[in-house]
């Protein structure tokens, strides 16, 4: 240890040995938590306000995302899918073939006209299997409210976890509640809580992953100061448990799609380096070989705890293909002998070749599509996706268009413009964060990296903007990031309520950018949601042009 670390190890001389050890601990707990952070997971201030507000977000996310769930009645974009893949697997354990024109059949209550061969699916089958308990536990697949169902608890889900990952990441009751609220309104979040598709479930999977993550680095943070203090807790546990749930739910995330696996390469980075700096925290500048030897071995342990269990739970979620004769590529290697990797054995071996034939078909995707949008723009939204689109005579009998000359109705993937664009602003403050060595900003943009910047490599195939989903709760953390940092200007050093430290001006500002992105979703909830609308209001919401 070297003398800028020693200040730490001071304690006064008139202390008993027990109190000296607690002096130290504390001490280092404050340098590797924060005194914020080290009060709420003590004190816990503002517990009525944090059990009272997020009760109040979390029924407004709920809401929002179960009002009128089935409509439209009909399956919308890749609904035509993923539903019906989820109902076959739900009736045969594996994805089957419909015949020509199903869907009319389908959505008219002709669910079984499927056949009893397998079809080639390019997903893994997580997504899949959330969609048809879905469907099993809400009325069944005559009931579109039930093929959405899942989705839309998942979504409510995802605004929960915001409120609590927020809440520990910016040690701020009143930074948790608006960065959930941010999640509960957005466009993007409540389009994908209320349509069938699989990137909701792989948002959430990464997002609890995260915060699982985020519960490890403060363990262990509170570990390494019990064991430089001398100190011996038995409630903290040796075995990093959060790490394992973290790579359960990892696994699980590339169940779902591949693009998961980004997430669990950055994320084990990122606990990797959260380790390196708390070690550095307590040994000072100076770092000796025990501390290089520390630190590898803790290296080594993390990653055979993340990645093996994230390989394991990955392959586990195929069980029903395991176990199902009739499962596309299922006897491929019986019926090749010789063929594939010569080490595995035969139901492996299929199961690599199935994998491979996925690859090929991801790799090699490029057809035209009227919203498919290069990845440079999501940030910005510049080119949504349109689930959904009936305008005039296809939907002037309904009902719900009575008394509109001209009836829309739309389901739109577009994010609440104001908060993507005062979030892709905050990358400013991110950037000078990550100068100072903030570790807040890292985290609050490292599933922007994972969930973002792996596209930027493929914009040769055919994607969409509504993959932003997937990282939609790092855009908002970013906005909660310049929000932190806005707050503490000028603040006490040793503030522990970041509401009440803020100055007027900060405070006002924050709250005048949470009303008028409230304001924005409201005007754009109709497109959202399938509202019917004049063709002229829809027409007053497309601010750019790339948006028609």
């Amino acid at each position: 240890m070297d003398d800028s670390a020693a200040d730490v190890y001071y304690a006064p001389i008139a202390l008993t040995e027990t109190e000296r050890r607690e002096h130290i601990r504390e001490r280092l707990l404050v340098k590797l938590l924060g005194l914020r952070t080290l009060t709420l997971l003590k004190e816990n201030p503002n517990r009525y306000w944090d059990i009272i507000g997020t009760a109040i977000v979390v029924t407004l996310a709920a809401i929002l995302r179960f009002w009128m769930l089935g409509r439209p009645k009909t399956l919308i974009f890749d609904e035509t899918y993923y539903v019906k893949d989820a109902f076959t697997l739900w009736q045969l354990g594996f994805e089957a073939q419909w015949p020509d024109n199903a869907n009319i059949a389908f959505e008219a209550g002709d669910v079984f006209s499927f056949t009893n061969d397998a079809a080639f699916v390019v997903h893994p089958q997580v997504g899949k299997w959330l969609i048809a308990l879905g469907m099993a536990v809400g009325g069944g697949a005559t009931n579109p409210l039930a093929w959405r169902l899942a989705n839309a608890i998942f979504g409510v889900i995802a605004v929960w976890l915001v409120i609590r990952i927020a809440r520990r990441l910016f040690a701020s009751t009143a930074m948790g509640l608006i960065a959930g609220l941010f999640m509960s309104v957005d466009g993007g979040a409540i389009v994908h809580s209320r349509t069938a598709l699989l990137d909701q479930f792989l948002m959430v999977f990464a997002l609890a992953a995260f915060g699982a993550l985020l519960l490890d680095r403060e363990q262990y943070r509170w570990r390494l100061a019990n064991t430089y203090a001398g100190i011996t807790d038995n409630s903290i546990p040796k075995f990093r448990w959060w790490l394992l749930a973290a790579g359960i739910l990892l696994g699980l995330a590339a169940g779902v799609k591949w693009s998961g696996i980004y997430f669990l390469a950055i994320f084990g980075l990122l606990s990797v380096w959260w380790d390196f700096q708390a070690r550095r925290i307590v040994a000072g500048k100076r770092l000796t070989g025990q501390f290089w030897r520390g630190l590898m071995r803790g290296a080594f342990t993390s990653f055979m705890t993340l990645v093996p269990t994230a390989i394991i739970t990955y392959v586990a979620t195929w069980f029903s293909w395991f176990i199902t004769p009739g499962a596309w590529g299922r006897q491929w290697a019986s019926n090749n002998p010789g063929l594939g990797p010569a080490w595995l054995q035969p139901l492996l071996r299929s199961f690599w070749h199935y994998h491979g034939q996925m690859w090929t078909f991801h790799t090699g995707l490029s057809a035209e599509h009227p919203y498919a949008a290069n990845p440079l723009g999501w940030l910005i939204q510049w080119r949504p996706t349109v689930f959904y689109w009936r305008q005039g005579a296809e939907v002037a009998e309904l009902p719900e268009c009575a008394g509109l000359a001209d009836c829309v109705m739309s389901v739109t993937s577009l994010g609440n413009p104001i908060l993507w664009w005062l979030a892709c602003a905050s990358f400013l403050i991110i950037a000078i964060g990550l100068v100072k060595r903030d570790w807040r900003a890292l985290a609050a943009i490292s599933g922007v990296i994972a969930g973002w910047t792996p596209w930027l490599l493929y914009t040769d195939r055919t994607i969409f903007t509504f993959y932003s989903i997937a990282f939609t709760p790092w855009m908002i953390f970013t906005l909660g990031y310049a929000c932190t940092v806005l707050l503490e200007f000028r603040a006490a050093p040793n503030s522990v309520a970041l509401w009440g430290s803020g100055t007027l001006t900060a405070r006002a500002i924050v709250i005048a950018l949470v009303l008028t992105i409230l304001a924005v979703s409201a005007l754009f909830y109709p497109i959202w949601t399938a509202q019917p609308i004049e063709f002229t209001h829809w027409q007053s919401l497309m601010w750019l042009p790339s948006w028609i």
